[in-house]
């Protein structure tokens, strides 16, 4: 059973193929270089991440995947790099294939805004969400780890917006997820609750 983990940061899952597209993680998996890279940029990524961008192409088999998973990835795609994502995500799953995520829930931080009475909770928002820029980045140093770094958020997704975009793309069978609530044990086996709490899980197929 091939189990793709795309975006995976830090979070390498035993078992999975992990990619990210991280340009650190690029720069650290250079030939001869690689090591010196690892000494100048941070965070060290584990062995087991493996180079790889889903919008691009991830570099894999059309159709020979079981399961393609990822944890807080999708918000921090802007709309049309998101669109090219699950188009992969459905080229390189086999049919009947399973794909299943978690994201932050924005449905969830609006309600959370407006039931906030402080007068600074528009700017809670802003920050809580990754949405907004507390300073421009400046210098050289600003630019490289604004360009090294992808924390921000460019496009966040409630149910609604997210199950319509799924079925788009092609998928069926889409459902709200919680955590640890699949059928498929190889997913719950690479969940973790932390990624869950106040978030928004979703699981669909690529048609059979």
């Amino acid at each position: 059973m091939q189990k793709i983990n795309f975006g995976c940061g830090l979070s390498v899952v035993s078992g999975w193929t992990n990619f990210d597209a991280s340009p650190t993680l690029r720069l650290q998996r250079l030939p001869v270089f690689g090591r010196v890279a690892q000494s100048l940029t941070q965070p060290i990524f584990p062995i087991g991440a493996v180079f790889g961008d889903v919008v691009r192409g991830l570099p894999v088999a059309a159709s020979s995947t079981d399961r393609v998973y990822c944890s807080h990835v999708l918000e921090h795609l802007a709309l049309i790099d998101f669109r090219k994502a699950l188009a992969d995500v459905l080229r390189i799953l086999k049919p009947g294939g399973v794909f299943r995520g978690v994201l932050p829930d924005l449905e969830h931080e609006v309600r959370m805004y407006l039931a906030n009475p402080a007068q600074d909770a528009c700017s809670s928002l802003m920050l809580g969400t990754y949405l907004g820029v507390m300073e421009r980045p400046k210098g050289l140093t600003g630019l490289a780890r604004s360009f090294l770094g992808n924390s921000h958020h460019l496009w966040m997704w409630d149910y609604k917006g997210i199950s319509a975009e799924l079925e788009t793309a092609g998928f069926v069978g889409v459902r709200r997820a919680e955590y640890c609530d699949s059928e498929f044990d190889e997913f719950n086996a690479a969940e973790d609750p932390s990624r869950w709490s106040n978030c928004l899980g979703f699981e669909c197929r690529k048609p059979a």
